[in-house]
């Protein structure tokens, strides 16, 4: 891969990455650092209605997932920024095969081509 094209991949991946600690900081500060009274504003301690309890708890998992979604999408941005830096970005780790220019300008983070990821995610649903 030509110098022009792996900066043009980094600084993609430097702004992906970027957006993605905001996120997450933001899931993590507003949603998850409030209680269900903070956050309805709420004077009282007393729930108004158990159905109320249970969207919050629903909420707060569905928040925690997002923010676990996020960390792995950084820890996969960080990795394809060191494999730039060992210049075998946009190579499969699997087969070796160089990974299609489409797939890496859909998701600059991927580690594998197209064909050993369905396979990959062949074997997991097994």
């Amino acid at each position: 891969m030509k110098a022009a094209e792996l900066a043009q991949y980094k600084k993609t991946l430097l702004e992906l990455r970027q957006k993605l600690i905001v996120n997450v900081n933001y899931m993590e500060d507003e949603a998850l650092g409030k209680s269900r009274q903070d956050a309805s504003g709420d004077l009282s301690n007393v729930p108004i209605h158990m159905a109320d309890i249970g969207t919050d708890n629903y909420e707060r998992d569905l928040t925690i997932g997002l923010i676990q979604n996020g960390e792995e999408e950084l820890r996969a941005i960080d990795e394809a920024l060191e494999r730039i830096g060992d210049k075998t970005y946009g190579t499969c780790e699997e087969c070796g095969k160089k990974v299609s220019k489409a797939r890496l300008t859909a998701l600059p983070y991927v580690k594998n081509c197209i064909e050993c990821q369905r396979q990959e995610e062949e074997t997991d649903k097994i």
